[in-house]
């Protein structure tokens, strides 16, 4: 009887272990569609919407904020903003504080590149607009459900 025990809660065991390996190394393929407007005076501000949309069928209405500093000046629209994330489990991963290196160039057809990482998850961003903006920054990207974002 002992020996049925001990064989039954190393099956367990293992099971446990196989689920939580295949968990971590989960990876939803998530993408996110986005528009903003961004203004900067050495001083970075951003506001914008988007959808997160994953590989699974999920999708998720967010809006987006960033505060940044660097040598930067601009005013500027992304009107088709792409980004994929990396490293996420679930939908709800993405929501939280990025930590964004941006670099944008761009006079009359603006342009945006950023690199951004909040723990293990990672969101690369390009987007195409229009407005004048030059300089690089290092801000704050906050990505939350429409209503969880502070005003």
């Amino acid at each position: 009887m002992k020996r049925i025990g001990f064989t039954f809660a190393a099956l367990v065991a293992m099971s446990v272990a196989s689920n939580i390996a295949a968990a971590k190394d989960r990876d939803l393929r998530c993408t996110l569609a986005f528009t903003s407007t961004e203004w900067s005076a050495v001083y970075a501000s951003a506001v914008g919407t988007g959808t997160v949309t994953c590989k699974d069928g999920m999708s998720m209405p967010v809006s987006i904020e960033a505060k940044g500093i660097g040598l930067t000046a601009g005013k500027w629209k992304i009107t088709s903003g792409k980004g994929t994330f990396t490293h996420v489990r679930k939908i709800d991963d993405v929501l939280g504080s990025y930590v964004a290196v941006s670099g944008d160039i761009g006079l009359r057809k603006a342009g945006t590149a950023r690199v951004l990482t909040k723990g293990k998850v990672s969101l690369a961003l390009a987007g195409k607009g229009e407005g004048f903006d030059i300089g690089v920054a290092i801000s704050d990207f906050r990505i939350a459900k429409p209503s969880d974002q502070p005003k």
